[in-house]
This record gives structure tokens, sequence and C-alpha cells, in this order.
């Protein structure tokens, strides 16, 4: 069952956890109601798994909208493009039958992930691992800090109009190549590993290659949306990471590079802020995460081998198996908080189905204390003791399901604690992956 129009024109998906909580599935349901689909932040690190029919749709950079005709999907400045991946992405798309053409727009403000990222994102894990005081990041390796990082240090940075400009794109090379040339030969001996200095001329080449394809893509996104909401045109912004994962808000330094809360937005895509009225949270019925970094409440054990089967949690990006544990409500009201999350989608609850109680996190124990507030401190976090409120589980699969009325009285019980611990209403419920089985509550 689709969800009900939204009485807004704009809106934003949001994911209240550390990602792949489902974000992908209700923004393609949500596009329906929408004109424009814009992704404002991340890179190729982020993955979108869609499910229509009996096919399924991986997505990376393209936004969501593109698997809907007549929308206009906008890969925004915020985000940080991976030519070689993105080239990609629109090939298998394109095998898939789905149209790639006028109905995809990239920002010429948008930054642009070399391999010479890449390189350094394994590099920095690599010493990272060796550290005695802080375990690695958990890093995809797809680059995206160091381009973050790029694009705040200004001189060493690439952005999609150096693309696909040639002139500009030697030139910025042959600057870019000595000096990573010089940081990077350091970077190796550091690691112990062997380094290939940088070809600009090569480099420029292959770049240019990948100019070629995506150059009718490349466009200034900021006038596009402002003129599609001046005409009023509906707009939906996608999250390409949680919230929990943010630069700032986030599990620091657990987290990816940008800011992947709705407060991203507005910097990300170029649009006044307040200017998105209606917040989409995405919560998974469980706890999920890909990579290093705390998760308080971690099931080790057979709980955490039935979500992590029953979910087939593995990242959609990397094939990672995923950590799985009980909901932490804690972290998902800090992350509804942050970006003034106006109703929840609670995913995956048919996962839950077979577990005869279920346990959610409402508050933290930590130092002789009891508190309900999310630590700036990964120490901290942890270390803390998650303090579990216990209900009923349910046994039967609610698969099926297609109105909440089918749902056994625990399950409704389940998300009626959600709604009740996190203080935002449940308007969405999903008992698969697909569009079908997404219940309007």
């Amino acid at each position: 069952m689709a969800p009900l129009p939204s009485p807004a024109p704009t809106a934003a998906v949001i994911g209240m956890q550390w990602g792949d909580e489902g974000k992908g599935k209700i923004v393609d349901l949500l596009t329906e109601d929408f004109d424009v689909v814009v992704r404002f932040n991340g890179g190729a690190n982020a993955g979108h798994s869609v499910v229509i029919g009996d096919r399924r749709y991986a997505l990376h950079l393209v936004p969501c909208g593109i698997l809907r005709p007549d929308r206009l999907n906008i890969v925004a400045n915020g985000v940080v493009v991976d030519p070689e991946v993105l080239c990609a992405e629109i090939d298998g798309l394109t095998a898939q039958g789905v149209q790639v053409g006028a109905n995809l727009r990239i920002s010429d403000r948008a930054h642009v992930v070399m391999p010479y990222h890449k390189q350094t994102d394994a590099w920095l894990e690599h010493a990272q691992a060796r550290s005695e005081d802080r375990a690695p990041i958990g890093t995809t390796g797809r680059g995206i800090g160091p381009c973050y990082a790029d694009k705040a240090w200004r001189s060493t940075a690439i952005r999609m109009a150096d693309l696909v400009d040639p002139a500009a794109l030697r030139t910025r090379l042959a600057h870019i190549a000595g000096v990573k040339n010089a940081t990077l030969a350091g970077l190796a001996a550091w690691v112990g590993e062997p380094f290939e200095p940088i070809d600009p001329d090569a480099l420029a080449a292959t770049y240019g290659a990948y100019a070629d394809r995506l150059r009718p893509h490349v466009a200034d996104t900021n006038a596009l949306l402002h003129d599609a909401l001046a005409a009023g045109r509906r707009v939906l912004f996608e999250g390409g990471n949680g919230t929990l994962l943010d630069v700032d808000h986030g599990s620091f330094p657990y987290v990816t590079s940008s800011s992947t809360s709705a407060l991203g937005i507005y910097p990300g895509a170029g649009v006044p802020g307040g200017s998105v009225t209606r917040i989409v949270g995405i919560v998974k019925a469980y706890t999920t995460r890909v990579g290093g970094g705390p998760l308080p409440t971690e099931q080790d054990n057979a709980v955490g081998r039935h979500l992590r089967e029953r979910g087939r949690e593995y990242g959609t990006t990397t094939g990672r198996p995923r950590r799985c544990g009980w909901l932490d409500l804690v972290a998902v009201r800090h992350a509804v908080r942050l970006s003034g999350t106006t109703e929840i989608a609670v995913m995956l609850l048919d996962v839950l189905a077979g577990l005869e109680s279920l346990a959610v996190c409402t508050a933290y124990r930590h130092g002789g204390r009891t508190f309900d507030t999310f630590p700036a401190s990964a120490a901290v976090l942890e270390a803390v003791e998650p303090a579990y409120e216990t209900v009923p589980g349910f046994v039967a699969d609610i698969s099926a399901a297609r109105c909440w009325d089918d749902l056994p009285a625990a399950a409704q019980d389940y998300v009626a604690l959600i709604e009740r611990v996190v203080g935002v209403p449940v308007s969405l419920v999903s008992v698969g992956p697909d569009r079908a089985q997404t219940l309007a509550r």
C-alpha cells in the first residue's frame, strides 16, 4: 500500500541510524507524489536497494527517482562524485531497461573522487589498523573522506565544472600531481607500501573520457532547483547515509565525512534553510552497523545471527556483513531531534518474526548514572550499558500483511513503543522489500 500523498511541496527521507535503514524503498514510494528527487550528501559509499516486482536495483550515486518515469533526478553539490562508479552505474541501469538521459543532472559544483583519494583512504585505514589507541574507522575505501578533505583544503580539489573542461582538468591535475606525489610517497613509506607516482597526463586522458560521457548531465543544479520550486514543482530530498554517521553529530570519529542529517540539505543542495517542511525519518526495527565504532546494543549471538540472516544484512556497496543488535531508541531520538523529523517509517519489521521476546534500549548507564542522551565521546558510547525495555515478540511471519490491522497485536505494540519513546508518529511500516509490502498507518 502506497503512503498518503505529501501535503507539502518539499520533503526529505533521512536515515535515523547508522545507515542501511531502507531509505531507498521509501524514496521510491514517495517519488510517486514528487517531480524532482535530489541526493544532497555522501558519495559511492552509500547504497540504496529498491525491489520492484522480481527486480532488485542497487543505486549508489543516482537518486532513486530514476526508477520512475518523468522525474528529474539531481546529484547536488554536497555529493562527491566518482566518475568511474557513476558511469558504471548508468550502464547497469540502462542494461536493466531504466532510462538515464535528461532525467539525470549532476551539479557542476560537486567535487570529484579521484584514484589518489581511494589510495589515501586505503593507506590511512591500514595505518589506523596498526594504531594501539584507536580501532580502524571501517571506511568503505571509496575515497570519500579524502575527497571531502580536499574540498576543505581547496587547492587540491577538482569539481565537476573542472572535470568537463579539458583545459581546466589538465591544469588542475598538473598542480595536484605534484602535491599528491609528495604526500603519498611519504604515506606509502609510512605504511610500507610501494608507490607509483601520479602521471597527470594519463589521469587527464582517463578522466577526460569519463567527462565526455557525463558532460551532458552536468548543470547548474542550484538554478534548476530554485526554478523548480518557483514553478511549484514538488521536490524530495534523499539522504545518502544514516544520521549517526554525521561528521558533526554522529559517533565521531567512526563516521562518514558529510552532514547526513536533514541539516545537510541546505548547504548540500543549495536551498534556503527551513524550506523542507516534511522530514520522514527511516528507522530499522532493530539496529545495524557496518565497520568499526560503538554499537551499544550489538548482539554477537543467536539473536544477532537471526537478524543478519533474516534481514539479509550485507552491505549494498561492499557486501560486508553488518553488525546487528536490538533497537537503540536513545540513538534514534538523538537523530530525530537533529533533523526535526515529522514522522517515522519503521522498516524490516518482518525480520523480528520468530523471536519470542524483543528488547528495546531506552536509556544508557555509565559511570554510576543513567541518561537518555547520545554522548559525544566514542569511548563513553563504547562503554555504556543499555537499559532495555523487554516486550513480547511475535512468532508468525507478517510479510503477507497489507494493512495495519493485519499485524498481530505484539507487532502493533512494538511500533507503538517506538512512537512513545521517540515522540514522533509512525506513518509507515514495512514488512518486506516490495513496494506492496508497505503499510500506511
